[in-house]
């Protein structure tokens, strides 16, 4: 399916935030790879409700904190959190092209939704100064019933001819943990450390995991279907991915992420 930018509609921070503890342990495993840039200038690509980037700014004692989104619903959120060096924007992460250098740029569950990666993390690494950060957390769980059915529905009609010729494009944004070592490496960051982990989640139901993809992997369909057929979507995908789990209750959600962190050589003065 055509993904030229990130989604920026249908995101619906009381839907997200139904999983706010779940979706934040990754957050906190990334952050804690971060050292701290006292006086320094950090960005947080895909800051959502803006919690989190409060969270950030504070670990990294940076002098400004800015966290970039796509969805003003989030930003809506976030901004009564600025002050003291934090600030929120609107930006298409898809776009970055940092006019001025950061000391760290910080991404947790939000690079998965652009289109070329790779070539993204090249950009990211340009608007880092000497002895800059890059913190990365991408989802890999394509191969999860909750992902993996929603992609074999999109590929039933009546919704493939609105969703075009791969439904599951922004799954294939994701590359296996091994290849992101090489890219960190080819792009010239002295550091770096690259993983897989498995996080397990103890929901009430097999049930929940519907409310959970609602929140995020399904945006992307809904954001090309019209909402009629987005409706009869969630119903398919609700019955499917029921046979699919089977009924239990509770039910525990297993979900691979890929975390990285990377420090270019170098080093100058945080901030400068």
């Amino acid at each position: 399916m055509p993904h030229e930018t990130v989604v920026t509609k249908g995101w619906d921070p009381d839907q997200y935030s139904k999983f706010a503890a779940e979706r934040a342990k990754p957050f906190f495993d990334l952050l804690a790879m971060v050292k701290p840039v006292p006086g320094g200038d950090v960005i947080d690509l895909g800051c959502g409700t803006g919690e989190l980037t409060a969270r950030l700014h504070a670990h990294t004692q940076a002098g400004t904190t800015v966290g970039v989104d796509a969805s003003e619903a989030m930003l809506a959120k976030a901004r009564p959190l600025a002050g003291d060096g934090l600030r929120f924007d609107s930006s298409d992460i898809s776009r970055f092209d940092a006019e001025s250098s950061f000391d760290v740029v910080f991404a947790n569950a939000s690079l998965q939704w652009v289109p070329d990666l790779p070539r993204l993390l090249g950009r990211l690494a340009a608007g880092l100064r000497p002895g800059g950060q890059l913190a990365v957390q991408v989802p890999a769980n394509a191969d999860h019933p909750s992902q993996a059915v929603a992609t074999a529905v999109a590929q039933e009609a009546p919704f493939l001819r609105h969703l075009g010729a791969d439904p599951a494009a922004s799954a294939h944004a994701v590359c296996p943990p091994e290849r992101y070592a090489e890219l960190l490496n080819s792009i010239g960051f002295e550091d770096q450390h690259v993983r897989l982990q498995v996080y397990g989640h103890r929901l009430a139901s097999t049930a929940a995991v519907v409310e959970w993809t609602k929140g995020t992997t399904l945006l992307r369909f809904q954001s090309l279907l019209p909402p009629d057929l987005f409706g009869l979507f969630v119903e398919r995908y609700r019955r499917r991915l029921g046979e699919a789990l089977g009924e239990q209750a509770p039910y525990f959600y297993t979900f691979k992420r890929i975390l990285f962190w990377a420090r270019l050589p170098g080093s100058c003065p945080p901030g400068r």
